[in-house]
């Protein structure tokens, strides 16, 4: 196992998200998706938490499953939401004890289940803090280049997401369909002094009924783009230019200077496969193994 930092150090990152699978057909789903992106050597994938003792398993599970029987550089989620100090405490150290260096931390939503424990840790940066306390960590941190949702302005964001960069080694950002954006948030981050990598989190829109699920996850589609998608006409043709658009995008960012591509898979893999495509990115250099 490599840590991401010294990834991100040695050239451009090109990284998978995936979700833990609840049953048996998404199991099987995200083992032939793994399958697929694996030639495609990334240097890193991440695999997300949605809290609760048995999302805690799934991704525990995960995480060590692709450590021992794959070639995938694994990076664990964890958020606070609905955990102890001393539950995430035990989390981190089984982590460390079954080898997984790389850790995303994140504050995560509050619990919809009355029954749910009340968290005794607020924001990421608490989980960061307790994260490098126990040490061995290489952290990551999400950032918002909107802003975060719960963020009373933008100025505030960025201060918050300075002092949680401050602790952490990179940051890998939601996604978004604009490179004014990200540019202009690294640009902040700069103004603040940090000059951290923080990698563009990409998720292509391949079919109308995306475009409002992309609004309630964070972050609306453009008007403009909106408008291209509902010329194409047909839904293969709504597709290609959802990939069009995201391989624009991409394009752009690494000419901007983009430290990476952080690619949001859904669990699937044909999207990613032909954004790498159209990059050129069938053997990215930076891949580890």
């Amino acid at each position: 196992m490599a840590r991401i930092a010294d990834a991100l150090a040695s050239g451009r990152t090109y990284s998978f998200e995936f979700f833990p699978p609840k049953d048996d057909a998404e199991h099987a789903r995200l083992v032939k998706t793994l399958m697929e992106l694996q030639p495609l050597r990334p240097s890193f994938v991440s695999v997300t938490y949605r809290g609760g003792r048995s999302s805690r398993q799934r991704t525990h599970d995960l995480v060590v499953g692709m450590l021992r029987t794959t070639t995938l550089n694994p990076m664990a989620h964890l958020i606070c939401a609905a955990h102890t100090r001393l539950e995430l405490a035990e989390i981190l150290v089984e982590f460390r004890k079954a080898g997984v260096e790389n850790l995303m931390a994140l504050g995560g939503d509050p619990p919809t289940d009355p029954d749910a424990a009340e968290g005794e840790l607020i924001h990421a940066i608490d989980l960061v803090e307790l994260a490098g306390a126990i040490g061995g960590f290489c952290i990551g941190v999400a950032a918002h280049p909107a802003g975060h949702p719960h963020s009373p302005n933008i100025e505030s964001d960025r201060d918050r997401l300075a002092a949680k960069m401050r602790l952490a080694d990179f940051a890998v950002t939601q996604f978004f369909f604009k490179t004014e954006e990200y540019v202009s948030l690294v640009d902040q981050l700069a103004a603040r002094g940090i000059d951290k990598p923080v990698v563009p989190g990409i998720m292509p829109v391949t079919s109308l009924e995306a475009i409002p699920r992309r609004a309630e996850m964070g972050a609306a589609v453009p008007p403009d783009l909106v408008a291209e998608l509902e010329a194409a006409g047909d839904p293969e043709s709504v597709r290609r230019a959802g990939i069009d658009q995201a391989t624009r995008l991409c394009q752009d960012l690494l000419e901007a200077g983009a430290p990476g591509l952080h690619f949001y898979t859904l669990n699937r893999s044909l999207a990613t496969r032909e954004i790498y495509a159209n990059l050129g990115l069938d053997a990215p250099t930076s891949s580890i193994s």
